[in-house]
């Protein structure tokens, strides 16, 4: 898993001289007072840029400079949770999946209260919403929403590299799961994704053995 300490490192030598220089006074205000995260959360993307962040993997600037805000809230807990869930529930797209991807490098400071934003996005049908959800911290959702999340990428063509953990939760009862929608795809004519049929492959042959 990518660390706040790389990104920022990242976004110090990719983003605009300008907005990184915002990202420190934003961080600074942070630090003094949280709630401006509020204000100053949205306009990260403005300030620090869109495209992707090439030295980390998956990233993109504004991604990366939300990740880097939220990371700095000088909170834990419940107050940390309530303030994260607030720039999730009212953010646009770009926003609720930088809090997503932010959710792994907070996790030892907020514990399971990011779960139910992991749950919300993996009801949505926004593909890149999905595919944040399933990173390092999808560790912490019980076994049948992990499941369900990871045929959800199937079925809407999400590549399955981007599930944590997928060699090692992959079991059994996700075999099953995979080769009924495999079944319902034949019957229509239609195929399954090269990635998924292999990942049914190898989990039939662990079943089996």
């Amino acid at each position: 898993m990518t660390g706040i300490a790389s990104i920022r490192t990242a976004l110090a030598g990719a983003a605009p001289p300008a907005g990184y220089a915002w990202l420190e006074s934003a961080l600074a205000a942070i630090a003094a007072r949280p709630a401006a995260i509020g204000r100053l959360f949205p306009a990260a993307g403005r300030h620090c840029g869109r495209s992707p962040l090439s030295t980390v993997d998956g990233w993109t600037l504004d991604e990366a400079a939300r990740a880097v805000l939220i990371a700095a809230l000088p909170l834990t807990g419940d107050a940390l949770a309530a303030e994260v869930e607030a720039l999730y529930r009212y953010g646009d797209a770009a926003e609720k999946r930088a809090v997503l991807k932010a959710l792994p490098l907070i996790a030892d400071r907020i514990g399971d209260a990011g779960v139910a934003l992991s749950r919300d996005a993996l009801r949505t049908n926004d593909t890149r919403l999905v595919a944040a959800a399933l990173g390092p911290y999808a560790a912490r959702l019980d076994a049948a929403a992990w499941r369900q999340g990871v045929l959800k990428c199937v079925f809407m063509g999400v590549p399955l590299e981007v599930v944590a953990d997928l060699d090692t939760r992959g079991d059994a009862d996700l075999a099953v799961m995979l080769a009924g929608l495999a079944d319902e795809r034949h019957a229509a004519g239609r195929t399954m994704p090269a990635d998924a049929t292999a990942l049914l492959t190898r989990l039939a042959k662990e079943t089996a053995a």
